[in-house]
């Protein structure tokens, strides 16, 4: 079997965000087919998954290479998202076969975080950030995004940076075999059974919720893109028909504390908007990300799920994997439509989707749904088809038979986005600078010692056998 390592530049543990959720089930639908290891950053709130059945896993640090070393020289195949390939440049000069797994358009969220910030400030940042995407641009041989519209994007970005050649057409002219689309999948775990049981979970972390509650739970993270103030006011609006109604917002921050963080001032703005709403602690509820082995449970005691977003860039290349989690679990769901995930929803009719910032059509759709349930019916179709050994399918086959992309295999790759290539190779230039300077002192250090006094002076205590 082809040796495999797949690394996750995000915590694994009890509590992750998507990248770790998405790491942990590839992990599991490539173990039969490779030999695999997953690599998780060792930062303090990383542990083992719950199960790691078929494949190995370890710790690694981020920026230092020699914590991946060893591994990644003995790999066939390497996974890796895009951060992780401009922090270890290194890669490419390897033998293995690199798959850049870009399904989190990072461009797109970037240009949201940026936007606020001075503009002295942005354009630095911005430039910095754009020249790291030129690096995986140019290491990879296979691409892996979300959906078809993210991979219409990655053409042109691949395009920008001479991917798109006469050796990689004749490679293959529909280009798959450069770039793919592997999607957040579904376990093939038997979803809970709903409204079976008492809710255990939720009394427990908001004691006033009870089983006689219509419980809305918030789909996702409070991230800039994202319109949680749409959201709590159409449940304000849905609430003067259903005072059963309970809105949970189950993180408010990301699982990653050690993480630079951009959403604390988007978090108070949807705190505040909470307050004015009159129904803070009432029907509405901040809380924190459940572990892991307890989100299965939370989706069972959940009524309908909620997400909202702005008309973003972000939006339009969005891959929502909770969004995912959900339509396992036969959770129906209320969208903003825009997004991929939306266009799932409503294309299988399991769930709703509303135009952007539309609180009246929010509370109309929250209203339609807990009085007319959606067909079971639906969401075994979507089950089937995105299970995650068949969403994983092009991955899967390439692990088993890694290749060469045929400009990388002819020497003959260009320089990347003339726009942004310049800066990359002076940080690239940097960073190998920055580890042949540390070589260098380690080396010396050893020299210094072997003619320095202090062996001079061992050799000489040694005389008396002290």
């Amino acid at each position: 079997m082809t040796r495999t390592l797949l690394i996750s530049q995000d915590i694994i543990g009890q509590r992750m965000a998507g990248p770790g959720v998405r790491y942990v089930n590839l992990a599991q639908a490539l173990a039969p087919h490779t030999q695999l290891t997953l690599a998780a950053p060792n930062l303090a709130t990383s542990s083992p998954p719950l199960s790691t059945s078929g494949y190995a896993f370890v710790h690694y640090t981020l920026g230092q290479w020699a914590s991946l070393e060893a591994l990644a020289t003995q790999a066939d195949v390497i996974i890796l998202p895009i951060d992780t390939a401009s922090e270890f440049p290194q890669l490419a000069a390897l033998n293995a076969c690199l798959v850049i797994d870009g399904y989190d358009p990072l461009m797109a969220e970037w240009l949201a975080l940026y936007a606020d910030h001075s503009p002295l400030d942005a354009d630095t940042d911005w430039r910095h950030r754009m020249a790291l995407c030129t690096q995986p641009a140019l290491m990879g041989d296979f691409f892996i995004c979300a959906s078809e519209r993210q991979r219409d994007w990655w053409l042109g970005q691949l395009e920008a940076h001479g991917r798109l050649n006469l050796h990689t057409y004749r490679q293959d002219p529909s280009l798959r075999q450069l770039l793919d689309v592997v999607p957040f999948g579904m376990t093939a775990e038997t979803p809970p059974e709903r409204h079976k049981q008492p809710r255990t979970l939720m009394p427990r972390l908001f004691p006033s919720i009870t089983d006689d509650d219509k419980l809305i739970l918030w789909a996702g993270g409070l991230w800039p893109w994202l319109d949680p103030i749409t959201a709590i006011k159409g449940v304000q609006l849905a609430y003067q028909q259903r005072p059963d109604l309970r809105l949970v917002f189950p993180g408010t921050r990301r699982p990653n504390a050690e993480a630079v963080s951009e959403i604390a001032g988007h978090f108070q703005q949807v705190y505040a908007a909470a307050e004015a709403s009159g129904l803070l602690n009432r029907a509405i509820f901040f809380g924190d990300w459940v572990p892991y082995e307890q989100w299965h449970t939370l989706l069972r005691e959940t009524d309908v799920a909620l997400t909202c977003h702005h008309d973003t860039l972000e939006t339009r290349l969005a891959y929502r994997s909770r969004t995912l989690d959900l339509m396992w679990a036969g959770v129906p769901i209320v969208s903003t439509h825009g997004d991929a995930t939306s266009d799932l929803i409503r294309q299988h009719r399991v769930g709703l989707t509303v135009p952007y910032g539309d609180a009246n059509a929010v509370a109309a759709a929250l209203l339609q749904l807990l009085n007319k349930p959606i067909a079971a019916a639906n969401f075994d179709q979507l089950r089937v088809q995105y299970a995650w050994a068949k969403a994983a399918a092009p991955l899967i086959q390439f692990c088993q038979q890694p290749r060469r992309a045929a400009d990388r295999a002819t020497n003959q790759l260009t320089r990347g986005n003339p726009h942004y290539a310049a800066e990359a190779a002076i940080q690239t230039q940097n960073k190998l600078n920055q580890l042949v300077a540390e070589r260098d002192h380690w080396h010396n250090l050893v020299r210094q010692y072997e003619s320095g006094r202090f062996i001079r002076l061992m050799k000489w205590l040694g005389k008396f056998k002290i």
